[in-house]
């Protein structure tokens, strides 16, 4: 163990043990803790059985998505649930996922009952798309056990089709999950991680070597292949797992995204693996993918080393028009950010950007990229807490409860960890595992919903000073894909073009993000917005205002 702190250490502060300081930067991010006045009175619980099954402490993921279509985003929070109980006392009502509907103001309503969508499975991942392409936005949940399709009716309600649509996908450990289109059809198809084989029979009792009860890692157990479901266009999946190459490796899979990272105009798949190399599932552009994370740099960290990756996300932080990855870790490895270099190749530059401070001394689960000052680049939200609630019995350099770490981009290309300077939003202590981006009170600045595991979650407002502008976008394909997942969009205002994906699924189990939002700083007006749709299409916009949603609808500029 103190080897370890003494890398941990090593790898922040350099051989002679002084971290290059930053130049100063003003913070210009404010966030309120504003749970209590939301009316949101979820409770996560993870099991808590006391038998220290491995998947309790990784539950669960937290989407953001306008189920009811009336212009603002409702939030879904995955629960787990005793693992292995027969039966709950005649008393006690099963823990359940809950959505919880925007009513403005950030004020919010539970809705689950009458929506349907209270599964009281073991929840770990979920992911948004409008698979059945009729206007309305389908939920899919991967759980320990069957995962479950809802299908959105349009009317506030959801129905379960999960054996209906084939996508039930056995009894596994359920992970990160994606809609995507992987073949260009308008179908969006449906990816699905895997973590590792577990069950009751496969349960083992770990130690810390000080005598301390603590969880069993991944490393204890078997790895399994994801899953790819082809959508079919009648309202039913097929398994093509084997024949699209998905099934040819085996890992520990648990945040997931999907994006064009190679540029080539089809959608890669990029799984977050725990204690294994990452998988990074190269397109062909039919719908067959190719593992070649090694190749391109993503498998491992600079040093060479697996970590135990946890949550992914994207974005062009440095605003080259490539889409960049980062991926969360455990305590004493650095959370980390890979450099799109173009032609699927990434570069770990995660100490030359100061992205890794902070990251070291707690375990660190749901990420983001999002820019919450509206300046034109990309900040970076980081979600942390340990997995053992016992961890300060035998460690005193971390906690179970911690801060989670704000970054602010500083515009080129570096970061500053200002989680002090941030508001009482970035004060309180949990542990927390999902985390999700949008604005949830339609002011233009990018809120943030947390996920803590057996606790209540936490709502931070945006309530960041100044004046700059903004612009939120949503993309509608009337021909198959609805909103858009996979296509890429393109701002410029003056001398910079900012560019984002329409995304469905990322940061750790989590969803969020199917309406792009830009920064605009000080810019008046919009130059030109480009929409580069899966299959070729493009739309141009010029001389947009700003401040605005704006729905782009595939063929209007035309």
């Amino acid at each position: 163990m103190l080897c370890g702190m003494l890398a941990g250490w090593a790898c922040l502060h350099g051989p002679f043990g002084a971290w290059a300081q930053p130049p100063i930067h003003p913070c210009t991010i404010q966030l309120t803790d504003v749970t209590r006045a939301t009316g949101i009175d979820f409770k996560h619980t993870d099991g808590s059985s006391g038998e220290r099954y491995m998947i309790e402490p990784i539950t669960a993921g937290v989407a953001l998505f306008d189920y009811d279509r009336d212009g603002d985003m409702d939030i879904y929070f995955l629960n787990g649930s005793p693992l292995f109980q027969k039966s709950l006392p005649s008393d006690k009502v099963p823990p359940s996922n809950a959505l919880y509907r925007n009513d403005g103001g950030m004020k919010f309503t539970d809705v689950t009952d009458q929506a349907g969508v209270g599964d009281t499975e073991f929840g770990l991942g979920v992911a948004v798309g409008d698979y059945d392409s009729d206007g309305d936005l389908d939920l899919y949940v991967a759980n320990y056990g069957p995962n479950v399709l809802y299908r959105n009716n349009g009317n506030g309600t959801f129905t379960d089709v999960t054996k209906t649509a084939g996508v039930g996908n056995g009894h596994r450990v359920g992970a990160g999950t994606n809609f995507l289109d992987i073949d260009g059809d308008g179908d969006l198809d449906l990816f699905a991680a895997n973590y590792i084989e577990f069950s009751l029979d496969l349960h083992r009792v770990y130690q810390h070597y000080t005598g301390h009860a603590v969880y069993p890692g991944p490393g204890d157990y078997t790895p399994t292949p994801d899953t790819l479901y082809r959508n079919n266009g009648d309202g039913t999946f097929t398994d093509i797992s084997v024949e699209s190459g998905i099934a040819a490796v085996s890992g520990t899979g648990m945040g997931t995204i999907c994006a064009d990272f190679d540029d080539d105009g089809d959608t890669d798949i990029v799984v977050a693996n725990d204690m294994k190399g990452n998988f990074f599932y190269q397109n062909d552009g039919t719908g067959k993918f190719e593992e070649a994370a090694l190749f391109a740099g993503l498998a491992y960290d600079i040093g060479g080393k697996a970590q135990a990756s946890m949550g992914v996300a994207c974005a062009d932080y440095d605003n080259d028009g490539r889409l960049d990855l980062h991926v969360t870790s455990y305590q004493l490895e650095l959370a980390s950010l890979f450099r799109n270099l173009g032609d699927g190749i990434f570069e770990d530059v995660t100490r030359i950007t100061g992205a890794g401070a902070g990251t070291v001394r707690d375990v660190t689960w749901g990420n983001g990229f999002a820019d919450f000052d509206n300046d034109g680049d990309r900040d970076l939200f980081i979600a942390t807490g340990h997995v053992d609630p016992n961890v300060e019995e035998f460690d005193d350099t971390t906690s179970y409860m911690a801060r989670n770490i704000l970054q602010m981009n500083t515009g080129d290309g570096k970061f500053v960890d200002i989680s002090d300077q941030a508001g009482d939003g970035m004060a309180a202590k949990y542990s927390s595992r999902g985390a999700a981006f949008d604005d949830l009170d339609g002011d233009g600045d990018i809120d943030v919903v947390i996920l803590n595991s057996r606790c209540q979650p936490t709502i931070l407002r945006n309530d960041s000073p100044g004046s700059n502008h903004w612009i939120r976008i949503r993309l509608v394909d009337p021909t198959g894909n609805r909103d858009g997942v996979g296509a890429r969009v393109k701002v410029t205002t003056g001398d910079l073009t900012q560019t984002e994906e329409v995304h469905s699924g990322q940061g750790y189990q989590s969803h969020f993000g199917m309406q792009p939002h830009f920064g605009l700083g000080k810019a008046q007006q919009i130059d030109r917005i480009e929409v580069h749709w899966l299959g070729g299409a493009v739309d141009v916009l010029s001389n947009v205002p700003v401040d605005q949603v704006l729905v782009i609808t595939k063929g209007s500029s035309r």
